[in-house]
């Protein structure tokens, strides 16, 4: 069950509950790491179940180790520590759902986690942001004559001037509860378009304002699509099928997002100064937000808002090009 927005009723707040199924995508991720865990098991002469620290102690080394020798980890690729984290949330939810219960912080498991960090552990690989010059090259080179490139010009915008996830993106209804799957909607205003989503801290809302220039407008770009598109209900952004003359039923992927943003930006020539290998690995979904905020020029807390972050330490991850000293504290302090 989830929460949604609160409502007013003779002045007390009444919070109307909605039964929702968990994301697809998580659930996929979930059968995904489960059948990794089961095939590794058969190989090791091992059995998934009852759940035993010990067996998947040695999986996540197995894991880890992508050079080991053995039939146990013969074609297995060495997993980021963020990949065995993830496995290891996976297999704890898959033994839930069988009424069974998995130790993590047994010495087998947490002992053995904790060395994996310690030497397999990589600062983070950073996408390239894509700033307010980019997205606009990089909705050039679509085609705005055509349903598919009024559809991912509106994608570009929304999700640079709203700091969205590529999954908030593609989650988006044009209405509140209109599909089991979305995790937010759209509402346009006079003044821009207001969006609430469901994101990983619970309901929040990001408000995108009109541009100064309908070329550029993300609320315009999303109102031409959805005329164009003919949209009255269910997922904002979906297919374009019938060699991209009509509109089909379906929800976009999220990994459309990363091939949209990817394809673009080497169409727009963004980073040319980059091998065309090296512009290929640059580029993600990740981009828009981090390009957003790279480029706003606004107090930090406004940002941190608008992108859901909890701390302002999350949100300078993803600040790329900021002025790390605009603030010296040092002289601030007298010296």
């Amino acid at each position: 069950m989830r929460i949604g927005r609160p409502l007013i009723l003779q002045g007390l707040p009444i919070v109307r509950a909605v039964t929702s199924k968990p994301p697809v995508r998580p659930r996929k991720a979930y059968a995904a790491d489960w059948r990794h865990f089961s095939a590794w098991c058969r190989r090791s002469g091992l059995s998934p179940l009852p759940p035993q620290p010990q067996t998947v102690g040695l999986y996540i080394t197995a894991c880890a180790s992508g050079s080991a020798v053995g039939t146990a980890t013969r074609g297995m690729k060495a997993n980021a520590v963020s990949t065995i984290e993830r496995r290891l949330a996976s297999l704890s939810w898959n033994y839930a759902q069988r009424g069974l219960a998995l130790d993590r912080k047994d010495r087998h498991i947490a002992t053995v986690l904790s060395g994996i960090r310690k030497s397999h552990a990589k600062p983070p690989v950073q996408k390239e942001a894509v700033l307010a010059d980019d997205i606009i090259a990089m909705i050039a080179t679509l085609d705005r004559g055509t349903l598919r490139g009024l559809r991912d010009r509106a994608m570009l915008l929304i999700g640079y001037a709203g700091g969205l996830r590529r999954s908030e993106i593609v989650g988006l209804d044009l209405k509140a509860d209109q599909t089991d799957d979305g995790r937010g909607w759209i509402e346009i205003l006079d003044q821009g378009m207001l969006v609430t989503l469901r994101g990983k801290t619970g309901w929040r809302e990001v408000e995108i304002g009109r541009g100064s220039s309908d070329a550029t407008c993300p609320v315009v770009a999303v109102e031409t699509w959805i005329r164009f598109a003919k949209l009255v209900h269910g997922p904002l952004f979906r297919r374009v099928t019938g060699q991209g003359k009509a509109v089909g039923p379906d929800r976009l992927n999220d990994r459309e997002v990363a091939r949209l943003v990817k394809r673009a930006a080497m169409a727009a020539g963004v980073r040319g100064d980059l091998s065309e290998i090296e512009r290929a690995m640059k580029f993600s979904g990740h981009s828009l937000r981090a390009g957003l905020a790279s480029s706003a020029e606004v107090d930090e807390r406004y940002v941190q808002k608008q992108l859901g972050h909890v701390s302002a330490e999350m949100t300078r991850r993803y600040q790329r090009r900021r002025d790390r000293f605009r603030i010296n504290l040092t002289k601030a302090a007298g010296l």
